[in-house]
């Protein structure tokens, strides 16, 4: 059984004994292996601010890596929340990064777990005028400034 395979049942498993009835589609795409949950009750799995589902995907590596040591990490996502949410992180953060451009002003971005701060940084990382720089903040969540890259 692959790690996705043995994932999938993990996820099912947890989501059973909790009570919700879900479809779980396993996909290996060029965001590593995914499991993508479809179900009428996403709200309650997603949470507020997709805090649930960042539990739920924490629970499911968690129990994955106690079974087989060295499986890759396991992207869980509920109705493409996470695609979409990442989606719209980037595309307000090149927008912001186009007005830095443009007036020189940094742009604040909000707090933000370290997967989404990485994934701004991602975008901003070959960018010859702009840089992403995190701030101190809360250990779980900091924010990121935009600003104009030194000459």
């Amino acid at each position: 059984m692959t790690p996705l395979e043995h994932s999938h049942h993990i996820l099912d498993a947890m989501l059973g004994y909790l009570g919700f009835v879900v479809q779980i589609e396993e996909d290996n795409g060029p965001d590593g292996p995914t499991l993508q949950v479809l179900t009428d009750d996403s709200d309650a799995l997603i949470g507020r601010r997709g805090e649930t589902l960042d539990d739920i995907q924490y629970l499911v590596n968690r129990v994955l890596q106690r079974h087989i040591k060295d499986a890759p990490r396991i992207r869980v996502d509920v109705e493409f929340y996470r695609s979409m949410r990442e989606d719209k992180m980037v595309a307000r953060a090149r927008e912001l990064g186009e007005r830095v451009r443009a007036t020189g002003q940094n742009a604040d971005l909000p707090p933000m777990n370290s997967y989404y701060r990485r994934l701004i940084h991602n975008v901003f990382v070959n960018d010859p005028d702009v840089m992403s720089v995190s701030l101190e903040g809360d250990a779980r969540f900091k924010r990121i400034v935009l600003q104009r890259r030194p000459k």
